[in-house]
Order: C-alpha cells, then sequence, then structure tokens
C-alpha cells in the first residue's frame, strides 16, 4: 500500500521535527552566547552525576506520569498546560540554581514526560500498552547528541535501532511484573540507555541556567524551551509509529530516509 499525499506531508513533517536543532541549538539562541560558556561554569565533578541524575528522575517519572492517564487515543494533546508547569517548575530551579537540580529534575521530567504520552495518545497510541510506555521513555533520547559526543550515536532511526534490544527485554519484564515497585534490570538497563542521551540534554540546559543573570524568569523560559524540544520529538515518534502501524516500518524507513531534513 503506497502512502496517500496526507500521509507523505505527515512523514516530511516529522522528518522536520526530528532531525533539526535540538536542545543546545535554542538554548544558544535564547542565552545569546555558546552553551559551552555555561558547561564552563558548572562544578568539575558535574558530569559524573548527570548520569545518576537523569535515571533517577527517569525512574520517578516513569513510575508517576504515564501510567495514570486516560486511555483515550485520539483525544487531542494539551501541549500548553504541560508548558506552563515545566516552566513553573524551571522558574523555581532558576531561582534556587544548582542546589535545587535534583529536586527540580524529577518534577520536570515527570511533567515531560506526561506531555509526551499525552501526545502519543494524540496519535492513535493505547497509554496502557507497555510498547507506548516504552515508546514514550525512547523520546527522552531522541535529538539529543551531536557529532561531538563520544560513543552517542544519533539519527532518529540510529537511535531507536541502538534501544531495540533493551527495549524487548523491558517490555518483557514490565509485561510480568508491571513498572510499580522497584525497578527491574531489564527496566534498569533500558533507563540507563535513555539516560546516556537525556544526560546530554540535561547538562545543555543546566549549563544555560548556569549563564550568569538568567535567574528564576530564565529558568522558566529555559524549561520551556526544554519541553518544547521534547514535545517537538514526541510529534516526529509517534508520528512516524502511526504510519508503520498502517505500511509496516521496511517501507516507511527507506523513505523516510529518501526526504530532506530540510525545506
Amino acid at each position: 500500500m503506497s502512502l496517500s499525499s496526507i500521509e507523505f506531508k505527515e512523514l516530511q513533517a516529522a522528518k522536520i521535527l526530528l532531525e533539526n536543532p535540538g536542545v543546545a541549538a535554542r538554548l544558544t539562541h535564547l542565552i545569546g552566547t555558546p552553551i559551552e560558556k555555561g558547561l564552563d561554569l558548572l562544578p568539575q565533578d558535574w558530569s559524573e552525576k548527570v548520569q545518576e541524575l537523569t535515571q533517577a528522575a527517569l525512574i520517578s517519572a516513569a513510575h508517576a506520569a504515564v501510567f495514570t492517564m486516560d486511555d483515550i487515543p485520539g483525544e487531542a494533546s494539551s501541549e500548553q498546560w504541560h508548558k506552563l508547569g515545566a516552566a513553573i517548575s524551571g522558574g523555581l530551579g532558576g531561582f534556587f540554581g544548582l542546589t535545587l537540580i535534583a529536586a527540580e529534575l524529577p518534577v520536570s521530567t515527570t511533567i515531560i514526560l506526561r506531555s509526551i504520552a499525552d501526545i502519543a495518545r494524540s496519535e492513535g497510541e493505547s497509554v496502557l500498552s507497555i510498547e507506548t510506555k516504552l515508546a514514550c521513555l525512547e523520546v527522552f533520547a531522541l535529538g539529543g547528541g551531536s557529532s561531538s559526543d563520544d560513543g552517542v550515536e544519533t539519527g532518529y532511526f540510529t537511535v531507536r535501532s541502538t534501544l531495540a534490544k533493551s527495549v524487548t527485554e523491558a517490555t518483557e519484564y514490565i509485561a510480568r511484573h508491571g513498572v510499580v515497585g522497584e525497578a527491574g534490570p531489564a527496566l534498569i538497563k533500558f533507563l540507563a540507555k535513555i539516560a546516556k542521551y537525556f544526560g546530554i540534554q540535561v547538562t545543555q540546559k543546566v549549563a544555560a541556567q548556569a549563564v550568569p543573570a538568567m535567574g528564576a524568569a530564565g529558568g522558566a523560559v529555559i524549561n520551556t524551551l526544554f519541553i518544547d524540544h521534547f514535545q517537538d520529538m514526541a510529534r516526529g515518534h509517534f508520528i512516524i509509529r502511526k504510519l508503520e502501524r498502517t505500511h509496516g516500518r521496511r517501507v516507511i524507513r527507506p523513505l523516510y530516509d529518501a526526504l530532506p531534513a530540510r525545506v
């Protein structure tokens, strides 16, 4: 079955969302200075803490965000309400600085994940499905790397392929045990891989917040850009999944690769 003209437009829109400027570019534009300058202001041991913080935030969000939503596939999403919540969380983080990041990150991550699930639902996904829940978490790995990030693969389908085995193992684990309670090794392994990508973006966000004079207002704007990025990734991701449900990945992947990343 060939794609309709509407589906081709959706596929093109998805690629533009998924393959274009990520968090670093947006934050650099906002603060008016390269994000690397903000990185220089972070504590020396910050990179060691990122993996632990991001993985803990993802576990907390996974338990609280997606799994309490009503299952109404096709219902319109409400991105603006989630952006408001993220802005409030970012404002508090910006006011108190790096000392509050360990407390603020799980809150903002939960808000973002709930927004991702809301978008998934609007694209016809069932949020009760294990596959959908894991696909929502996958979004945190999208659009987060760059050619300068050692060992971090980039590109939408490349990232999905890298995560594929962990997704399968986590799906089997959740099917047997659920997600409530202590996370098992399969789920921890999956979240650790997600955290590898997500940690890059968290570091970029915190670097922007570390720039002098950003403050509470700056923190709110930064968090708004942060959630906006993941909302774009989620929209593109779940458009692709919707098209794959109809046509299969073997049809969608080469069409996606052939489309331009910019129009």
